[in-house]
């Protein structure tokens, strides 16, 4: 990151300063949202919900980023102004998430936390492509990936530490962590330079007609298949170490201040996979193979899950679906800023957000759904075969390049 303009030539001057303070707020974002995440599940149970019920919830943060990401990515098209706007407001809702979760525990409270939660991720649309304004268009990997390590080491410090939070302070802590992350996000997001800010992007843009701009972006080249894949990464993502790995672990025996091991062993290869991206430059022509490869592990090591029956077992297989999914989100966004042309990045990312989101929820819905009616270990079986229904998608849709 040097002291130069990057990107285009309406853009500012970019420092590093610039660079720490938009990371460090979405260090704050993700943090705020999941330093409770690894011992969600088991709180739920412990206070007496079923399976099923703890999918509901699960998945209900999935809920209003399917409503939400499309129409903010399109609205940003717009009204470029209110990007960063709708980005500080994210961290004012998700405050409100956690207080509710600090001092509710019945499930129509709970359910609406966790809405109100991805109210606050549905602001990762402005996020995204607010970053990408910082680097040249030929460095959109780059963006992408330094995003998505900072998200992958947010998201396991913060499930690193909350099960020995719990077990010290109880189960209100998180909670409390997480507004207080909060407050401290809205500071910094409202620090955040937003370049294309009244740029004449957006008078152009607001003289053309919505339905022919949703048209044009739907028509997108390989948006609903990339769209498709990350639905399934999602659905894996958040069925197994945001869901149902850390149950499937509390019933063989581990403590919540254990998760630690199972939690480290998924995001510690998970984040070097998101920064390998960062200093290496991959060809977009490898794109394919890297994604149906790492795909096609992941459903096979999580056939093997519901044979672990030790930490040490369960940790190790997680390792493996942690690394493969560390290279597949980063390598997925770069896809949609490639197809995208400047004009469409805000809805395309709209769209590619909002769908995949479903994924969020119907993932983990499913999941407690099969958990209720067969039992843990089918959960990891089906969620395999989502794994290896999206290499079969790659191998049929995803273009061949080079």
């Amino acid at each position: 990151m040097s002291n130069e303009y990057v990107g285009n030539e309406s853009q500012k001057l970019i420092l590093k300063k610039d660079h720490v303070i938009f990371l460090a707020a979405i260090f704050c974002f993700w943090f705020a949202i999941y330093i409770y995440s690894p011992v969600f599940g088991v709180y739920l149970q412990s206070k007496g919900f079923s399976y099923s019920a703890v999918g509901i919830i699960i998945g209900s943060y999935g809920i209003t980023q399917i409503l939400l990401r499309l129409p903010l990515g399109i609205l940003s098209d717009y009204l470029n102004k209110l990007r960063k706007l709708l980005f500080v407001g994210g961290f004012a809702v998700s405050l409100i998430s956690c207080l509710i979760l600090v001092y509710f525990d019945s499930f129509f409270m709970i359910t609406t936390a966790r809405l109100l939660a991805g109210i606050t991720a549905s602001m990762w649309v402005m996020a995204t492509v607010l970053y990408t304004y910082y680097f040249s268009a030929d460095q959109s990997a780059k963006a992408m990936g330094t995003l998505q390590f900072i998200t992958v080491t947010t998201q396991f410090i913060s499930m690193a530490i909350s099960g020995f939070i719990v077990e010290k302070l109880g189960w209100n802590a998180p909670f409390w962590i997480g507004a207080l992350a909060s407050i401290l996000g809205i500071l910094l997001a409202s620090q955040i330079k937003d370049l294309q800010s009244g740029s004449t992007e957006t008078t152009s843009k607001n003289k053309s007609n919505l339905l022919s701009h949703l048209y044009t972006m739907l028509a997108l080249p390989g948006l609903k298949m990339i769209t498709f894949l990350s639905l399934m990464a999602h659905a894996i993502l958040f069925i197994t170490i945001f869901g149902f790995s850390p149950i499937i672990a509390a019933d063989n025996g581990v403590s919540e201040t254990d998760f630690i091991w199972l939690v480290s062993a998924f995001f510690i290869p998970h984040a070097a996979a998101s920064l390998s991206l960062v200093f290496t430059n991959i060809d977009s022509k490898h794109n394919k193979s890297i994604l149906w490869s790492c795909f096609g592990i992941t459903g096979m090591f999580l056939c093997f899950v519901p044979l672990a029956h030790t930490l040490f077992a369960l940790s190790a297989l997680h390792f493996v679906i942690g690394l493969t999914l560390g290279f597949v989100f980063p390598i997925l966004l770069d896809e949609v800023i490639r197809c995208s042309p400047a004009n469409l990045k805000m809805s395309a990312m709209g769209f590619f957000q909002s769908f995949y989101a479903l994924g969020i929820f119907l993932g983990p819905l499913i999941a407690g759904s099969i958990a209720e009616q067969f039992g843990l270990g089918e959960v990891f079986y089906v969620t395999g075969g989502f794994a290896l229904l999206a290499v079969l998608v790659i191998l049929r849709k995803f273009p061949n390049r080079g």
